[in-house]
């Protein structure tokens, strides 16, 4: 079994500060999965063992859809590991879209990959707009959780967006303490919250 947050420590992945998060919230801590991923070693490691879970549920994948960037090589490395072709989605003027020729079949069976799930906010996104063309989503995967959208077999808080009657696979639980922006103490201890994923720096 691979030790998650020894993984994400030892690359400097898991950070501690003042964050915004994709979500809007606030935290003191920070997943930065792209330096975990720069080793294709590791990020082979991590796919192989999120594929095993999936695997062992009996889940059918046709194909795993990421939303760029932050799930890209997550999603890419899964699709490896699961013999199965990959595609993602990504932002254009703001909205989630399939691009550069990507298409689905009707009943095709998606599976939304990302590198971390906090309210699944993201993973929705990319849901909707393969689901708006036809394909099935059969389940979400993620390398990490934020706490909100519990995995498999245990309850899943009110802010979590991913659908109760679909699967959620992850390899690791992190329940950092999460904050709306009106009630952050941070913010009111007069720090200014930084943005170092994706949509940031």
């Amino acid at each position: 079994m691979l030790d998650i947050e020894k993984i994400y420590k030892d690359a400097g992945a898991l950070l501690e500060g003042h964050f915004l998060l994709s979500s809007g919230k606030h935290s003191p801590n920070y997943l930065q999965s792209a330096k975990v991923l720069e080793d294709p070693k590791i990020a082979q490691q991590l796919a192989d063992e999120l594929a095993k879970q999936i695997k062992a549920s009996g889940l059918e994948i046709d194909t795993v859809c990421s939303p760029a960037i932050g799930g890209l090589l997550a999603g890419y490395e899964l699709a490896r590991a699961l013999g199965v072709r990959f595609i993602f989605t990504e932002r254009k003027d703001g909205k989630m879209t399939l691009r550069r020729g990507f298409a689905v079949n009707p009943r095709e069976r998606v599976l939304i990959c990302e590198d971390i799930i906090t309210t699944g906010g993201s993973a929705m996104e990319a849901a909707s707009e393969i689901e708006k063309r036809g394909a099935e989503i059969v389940g979400f995967a993620a390398l990490a959780n934020r706490g909100v959208c519990k995995r498999e077999g245990t309850e899943r808080q009110a802010e979590c967006k991913l659908p109760k009657d679909k699967p959620f696979f992850a390899l690791a639980d992190f329940d950092f303490p999460i904050y709306k922006p009106e009630n952050c103490p941070l913010c009111k201890a007069g720090s200014t919250p930084i943005k170092p994923g994706s949509r940031g720096n």
